[in-house]
């Protein structure tokens, strides 16, 4: 079904109205869940991260870690040594803090200069600062070559790298004194002098920025102005629509930078502002190039299992404004407290969120446990559902490493049917 409708315009304030089908259209398509004709293989990896700006890393593996998850709602054909390969060997994706900690575009790499200046001139990063610990990991990384935190054993010069007390120790043996090391690392990390160059299982190994990072990548710091425009224009790249304080969510400090830009960038025109026929209230940015597009979108029969720190769920108000969809993962949630699950994940059935399910990915023995299904409220799974959630969930079980389903508690017909299905 193709988003043909026309976009109306309020001739009183020149604003453009799309109905929500076309919000949620556009959504979709910029977000790269709709059709995303990116190719194959570990270019197509790079070009999905180029083209959303940043893939959130997440340390919790219920049933597959938010990173690779991520990658593969977009990319069916997706391995996870892809993303370690275009860390490590290609170098087009690095780690840094976006939002979160994630992997972003080494294209876009002088941009997060802007972010790191502010730490080398003395922020810190959680937690305060030992500079002469600061040293000492740095001197040792320049001396040895790449390090993880649990290469900081306790030796005798840690004591001497620092004269506060909780750093000295007599007694030698096995013990290691790796959490003020690992807020060193952090903090080099996160003022640009040190790069993850790799990760070794799930653990980041640094190494000097210069070691790192290719030579032909622009390392010109942008000014303010600059980076607001950046952070505007990728965010509309990414989403399609986006609300003003959507651009500077969860970045300090930019909220001022970002408004006045965008009101230059109004004015001249490069963005225009539009409004949903649902909500006269609410503003949202895009382009004339992103509009011109919704006619040519093709929203497709499909499901799609997300993970809950996939880019199009990250901002949960904008979710519920715009999908009418109220998500919030429950793993840090008190149990007794929690209404759906610990990892709850949601399920999107064409352009509506539709479900949610708790997983658990046992791969020892290759079992995939829905321990609890839920649908949205007014929503009945039919014949037609049924039959693409169960392929997609075979997909999504095989990209786990799991091979068996087992349904816990769900609906009665439903678990049947499903079960039938899934022999």
């Amino acid at each position: 079904m193709f988003i043909n409708r026309a976009i109306s315009s309020n001739l009183k304030n020149s604003e453009q109205i799309l109905s929500i089908k076309q919000a949620r259209a556009l959504i979709l398509k910029s977000q790269g869940l709709l059709n995303p004709n990116l190719g194959k293989g570990k270019a197509a990896t790079r070009r999905i991260i180029e083209h959303i700006g940043y893939v959130q890393i997440d340390t919790l593996s219920v049933a597959a870690r938010a990173h690779h998850h991520t990658l593969w709602s977009r990319l069916p054909d997706y391995k996870e040594n892809y993303l370690n390969e275009l860390l490590e060997k290609d170098k087009s994706v690095f780690e840094y803090w976006s939002h979160a900690a994630s992997y972003l575009p080494m294209s876009d790499y002088r941009f997060s200069l802007f972010v790191k200046k502010g730490y080398a001139e003395g922020k810190s990063h959680w937690f305060g600062q030992d500079k002469k610990m600061n040293k000492f990991v740095l001197d040792r990384i320049k001396a040895e070559g790449p390090l993880q935190s649990k290469d900081f054993e306790w030796r005798g010069e840690l004591a001497i790298a620092s004269e506060t007390s909780r750093f000295k120790r007599k007694d030698p043996g096995n013990w290691y004194e790796w959490k003020p090391a690992k807020k060193a690392l952090e903090q080099l990390f996160m003022e640009g002098k040190l790069m993850v160059a790799k990760r070794q299982g799930f653990q980041k190994v640094y190494d000097l920025t210069e070691r790192v990072l290719p030579a032909k990548v622009n390392i010109d710091r942008p000014t303010e102005d600059e980076f607001s425009e950046y952070l505007i224009k990728k965010a509309i790249q990414a989403n399609g629509i986006v609300e003003e304080k959507e651009v500077y969510y969860l970045r300090k400090g930019m909220k001022e930078p970002v408004n006045k830009v965008l009101k230059r960038m109004l004015k001249e025109g490069s963005v225009i502002e539009v409004q949903l026929e649902t909500n006269d209230k609410l503003r949202y940015i895009t382009t004339a190039e992103q509009l011109k597009s919704i006619e040519k979108i093709k929203l497709e029969n499909q499901i799609q299992i997300l993970s809950p720190f996939d880019n199009v769920l990250i901002q949960r108000k904008r979710v519920v404004s715009l999908f009418d969809f109220d998500y919030q993962i429950e793993c840090y949630v008190p149990e007794p407290k929690r209404k759906f699950g610990y990892f709850c994940l949601p399920v999107l059935h064409g352009d509506k969120f539709v479900a949610r399910f708790d997983p658990k990915g046992d791969r020892a023995s290759k079992v995939f446990y829905i321990k609890c299904m839920h649908f949205e409220k007014g929503f009945k799974p039919d014949e037609n559902f049924n039959n693409l959630f169960a392929q997609k969930l075979i997909a999504y079980v095989t990209f786990t490493g799991c091979d068996k389903i087992k349904i816990e508690k769900a609906d009665k017909v439903w678990k049947k049917d499903m079960n039938i299905l899934l022999k």
